[in-house]
């Protein structure tokens, strides 16, 4: 007789503020259907990596579903790096910039397919002063931003809308930064510097046109200045890659970037303090992930 597949769910219910029980319930249809069983695992923020090592060793799941933001992703992803386990995306928090630059669709029905079944790619992840990276982390303005939007008391767009103003008005003057690679070496005047695996913000907003998430690099995009004309291209998908006075680009696998002062960091959406020297080295394939198939993306 043969044994069912087993895949693993692991559900943050606090990831965005919302109810999970409606996602829940979809996946567990889904997985009736499709035969498969299921092994529910809920997060607590103490020690759920280990506990979800602890559930592959025991009942090594072909696949494992993450129902959470970014941040559930990744500890779900180191809690298995060393095995052979496919992650599908099932978007349900407050930061899920890696959905975006997975280009998953907004149909809980349609990324079950996919969660379930697709296709995967084999995905880079960049580490940044010992702490992992899958998408985008920078120093300077949007950090300021994050730290602004993580202390205040409105939340969704609105609040990061009216945070960004505040950021922007209380911006303080421009950091110098030295960037050293093994292309080349730059030092610069700049208001904020991205460290990027992929092209898009959570908020669909493109700021690194050349990122590939599976090429062995990453990309170091420097803002040099924050005008709100800059701002404005910016949010309308215009990067002025043809103005080098107002950005740069370095494609890399590894960097050190030090800076004249302590400047706001984060990773992947959470704000990390203050920093004033990064390594960033890029860990090629560390992560196998469920995507759409070729032709279903526009």
């Amino acid at each position: 007789m043969q044994t069912k597949k087993k895949f693993l769910l692991i559900i943050n219910p606090i990831a965005g503020g919302n109810d999970k029980a409606q996602l829940v319930a979809a996946t567990k249809e889904f997985a009736l259907k499709e035969g498969i069983e299921l092994i529910e695992y809920e997060t607590t923020g103490e020690d759920d990596e280990t506990a979800i090592k602890n559930l592959y060793d025991e009942h090594k799941p072909e696949r494992m579903l993450v129902a959470g933001g970014d941040g559930t992703i990744k500890i779900a992803a180191e809690a298995v790096e060393h095995h052979d386990v496919i992650i599908g995306v099932l978007p349900a928090g407050s930061a899920n910039g890696l959905s975006v630059d997975l280009q998953l669709p907004n149909d809980l029905q349609e990324n079950l397919e996919i969660a379930f079944h697709n296709d995967y790619m084999e995905m880079d992840m960049i580490c940044i002063n010992g702490k992992k990276s899958l998408h985008l982390s920078d120093i300077g303005a949007n950090a300021e931003l994050i730290k602004n939007y993580e202390g205040g008391t409105i939340r969704g767009k609105l609040g990061y809308a009216l945070q960004a103003i505040n950021t922007l008005s209380d911006m303080k003057e421009p950091f110098m930064a030295t960037i050293v690679t093994k292309e080349k070496t730059i030092e610069t005047e700049a208001r904020m510097i991205v460290i990027a695996n992929s092209q898009k913000y959570g908020t669909g907003v493109t700021i690194n046109p050349i990122g590939v998430m599976d090429d062995g690099k990453f990309e170091i995009v420097i803002l040099k200045n924050l005008d709100l004309l800059l701002v404005g291209k910016i949010m309308a998908g215009n990067m002025p890659l043809d103005n080098p006075d107002a950005v740069e680009i370095i494609s890399t696998d590894a960097a050190q970037i030090t800076t004249n002062r302590p400047v706001s960091f984060q990773i992947d959406g959470e704000f990390c303090g203050e920093e004033d020297n990064l390594d960033v080295i890029i860990l090629p394939k560390q992560m196998r992930v469920a995507i759409p198939k070729p032709e279903a993306i526009i």
